[in-house]
């Protein structure tokens, strides 16, 4: 018999209940107020009293408001039909809702039960499968969504029965197993699972190796991210975290792409709403939504809402991983997260940490980021959950206690730059403070010189390199003054805005330019690594500004062409032309 209580404190979303038997941490409970049940999660047991988080508000709440616990904690329904939805942190159908507004104790369907789907049988009877193990498979969209082993069924079971090929609804029987102690469960469509519990039904989670192309020069060359890798996106607001967001969910080469709003504003997110939906998939030609999930927690929604959003999301993410599919996670922006996280902490009167966030919260990150990464599955397959979350400091500030947390745990960190931002220097990634710690790796090193080049990291390092001691040497210029140093710091200079302004930067809106292919990539960077390593002959410094721009325009309308084109052979012809002006070595 499910457990009653009372509640006996409110403090905001924070309720106190006195309950009458057995509750479990992360417990699922609703509050029956006017007629309308309220759910909340049980995030503190302090012997007969329980604190609970409430997803909704609690305006007109009174004392011995009648509580029931659901004896269940707070999941996630997997099932056909999940792509193309959108859905709130509770993972709530937002397009079935009654209204504009959301009313206070509405739950909807995250999935059609009665839709049928094309089954097709992957197993015969008699085989023997473990949880994760793929029984058949239907076509959701233009994906073949798995059917699988139940996540929570432990050992290994005998297929009894399958079903044949032919339309089914969700809920009905595809198969039977039974194991070695004579039980048999019916196995249908539907699956849920503990948002907070990882889904762990692989073989082993070996180091992710290989490269993900973004289509975004400075991350894929300078700053590479791989399959199943974490990354995440720091700095302040206006400087392009959003659209940096929105260009890697459209061009990165996954099979699906899931967008988590938790707790941006309202108008960011009806932008993904009615632009999003708009975008054509550069791979397929298809709708981008038809791969894509939408998870939506504004601002202004409750806190505790915000919180389990992100948990919602990964949760999905690793149910798609399971069926051998590249998962790409985006989260915006985790500092509402953890700005939940340190609210609900403030109000249960724990010991504060740095700027009152919560003492575990480098913890709570850390355990998050673990669970993206590349897998293999029982049968060989693999797949992946790459995971981009953005950080906004308060006032652009590195330091504040989510990003050093937040840095301490992902591979990848693309500072956003204000100063670049303001320039106009788009992606507004800080090319000396971000780095990906994957170049690093010695399974990464060795696919890049097999895949791009052998000398491919020592390239990018020396245009690192580059970039560094142009803007040392532009500090000098500016302190000193222009005809105080010598031409070789200008040139220094001047050859750090060529792979700035030539390759770093891209137009969002061109459609050429907007992605590079990796290809592409490595020729232009080829080209501008040669201009780098070359030695000009200036006489003075005035000659050697406008000789660049020169070369910087040229390299642009490169990359306004089609690559490989006849027009694009032509710049690159005039490019050398130009090259040849000078006496190089």
């Amino acid at each position: 018999m499910a457990t009653k209580g009372r509640v006996v404190g409110v403090v905001s979303n924070l309720v106190t209940i006195e309950v009458e038997g057995p509750v479990s941490q992360n417990e699922i409970c609703y509050a029956l107020l006017d007629g309308v049940r309220l759910k909340g999660e049980v995030i503190k047991v302090n012997g007969r009293h329980v604190f609970a988080q409430l997803f909704e508000s609690t305006r007109g709440m009174q004392m011995d408001t009648p509580v029931e616990f659901s004896g269940h904690l707070l999941e996630v329904t997997f099932g056909p039909g999940m792509l193309s939805r959108r859905y709130d942190g509770l993972q709530n159908d937002l397009e079935a809702m009654s209204g504009v507004f959301l009313q206070r104790g509405e739950e909807t369907e995250p999935i059609s039960f009665a839709q049928k789907w094309q089954f097709q049988p992957l197993v015969s009877a008699g085989e023997r499968v473990q949880a994760g193990d793929w029984l058949g498979e239907v076509l959701e969209n233009w994906l073949k969504h798995k059917i699988m082993v139940p996540f929570d069924l432990a050992g290994f079971w005998q297929v009894e029965t399958v079903v044949g090929a032919g339309e089914y609804a969700a809920q009905d029987t595809i198969a039977t197993l039974k194991n070695q102690q004579g039980e048999t469960v019916a196995v249908n469509m539907i699956q849920r699972w503990p948002v907070k519990v990882p889904l762990r039904a692989y073989a082993h989670k070996p180091i992710a190796s290989k490269l993900l192309e973004t289509g975004v020069r400075l991350i894929d060359t300078l700053n590479p991210i791989v399959e199943g890798g974490t990354g995440f996106i720091p700095g302040p607001f206006g400087c392009g975290k959003t659209v940096l967001q929105h260009i890697i969910a459209a061009n990165a080469q996954v099979d699906i792409v899931i967008i988590c709003a938790c707790g941006e504003r309202a108008n960011e997110v009806v932008e993904i709403f009615t632009e999003y939906p708009e975008l054509d998939d550069p791979y397929t030609g298809r709708k981008l939504m038809e791969r894509t999930i939408i998870i939506c927690n504004t601002s202004n929604m409750p806190v505790a809402s915000r919180e389990a959003s992100v948990y919602t999301a990964m949760t999905i993410a690793e149910y798609y991983r399971q069926m051998g599919l590249k998962i790409l996670l985006l989260a915006d922006s985790t500092s509402r997260w953890a700005q939940a996280l340190r609210e609900m902490s403030n109000r249960l009167e724990e010991l504060p940490g740095p700027d009152a966030f919560p003492m575990d919260l480098p913890a709570i990150i850390a355990n998050f980021y673990s669970r993206a990464g590349f897998v293999e599955l029982n049968n060989g397959k693999t797949g992946s959950i790459t995971f981009i979350g953005t950080v906004s400091p308060a006032g652009g500030n590195l330091k504040e206690p989510v990003t050093e947390s937040t840095k301490k745990v992902a591979r990848c960190f693309y500072a956003l730059s204000q100063k670049r931002a303001d320039s106009k220097r788009y992606p507004a990634i800080d090319t000396i403070e971000s780095y990906s710690k994957y170049m690093e790796y010695k399974e990464v090193q060795q696919y890049l010189q097999d895949h791009l080049e052998p000398r491919w990291v020592e390239k990018v390092n020396y245009i690192r390199d580059v970039l560094l001691r142009g803007k040392e040497a532009y500090d000098q210029i500016n302190i000193l003054g222009d005809d105080s140093v010598p031409v070789e710091y200008h040139l220094r200079y001047w050859k750090s805005e060529l792979v700035d302004f030539g390759f770093l930067q891209q137009d969002a809106f061109d459609a050429v330019d907007k992605v590079t292919s990796l290809e592409r990539q490595r020729y232009v960077f080829d080209i501008i690594s040669r201009i780098c390593t070359a030695e000009f002959q200036f006489e003075t410094f005035a000659d050697v500004s406008p000789y660049f721009k020169r070369l910087i325009n040229q390299i642009k309308q490169m990359n306004f062409t089609v690559f490989k084109s006849e027009q694009f052979k032509k710049y690159e012809d005039e490019l050398q032309s130009m090259l040849m002006e000078r006496k190089q070595s």
